[in-house]
């Protein structure tokens, strides 16, 4: 199973942690992407079927302080955010991290 975290604009987001197959976290996520826009989901799946991918997801809540590491990233209420390009975490744009996040993500590219 992979942890994917939810990020949503609710003034009452939890940022919780639901578990995916691993056939659904590809589905979410291709190509070794690890972030992703919920309407870029429905754009790339259609509205069915990336309901039929998230819908199992919702029924598998995982506490943070069980979940082995996060996965992925599944953003709602996006009409502001800005995400690298690529939907991958280690590239976003080196000014907007901290010198050791941009020693990290340099080794990843």
């Amino acid at each position: 199973m992979k942890n994917i975290q939810i990020i949503d604009g609710a003034s009452n987001a939890t940022f919780s942690i639901f578990q995916a197959t691993d056939a659904e976290f590809a589905s979410i996520f291709p190509d070794g992407t690890d972030m992703e826009l919920i309407e870029d989901l429905a754009a790339r799946l259609g509205q069915a079927e990336a309901g039929r991918c998230l819908g199992p997801l919702w029924q598998r809540p995982i506490l943070k302080r069980d979940a082995q590491g996060i996965h992925g990233t599944l953003f709602y209420d996006n009409a502001d955010r800005e995400i690298p390009a690529t939907k991958r975490e280690v590239d976003w744009d080196p000014s907007s991290l901290n010198p050791a996040q941009r020693a990290l993500f340099a080794q990843h590219e």
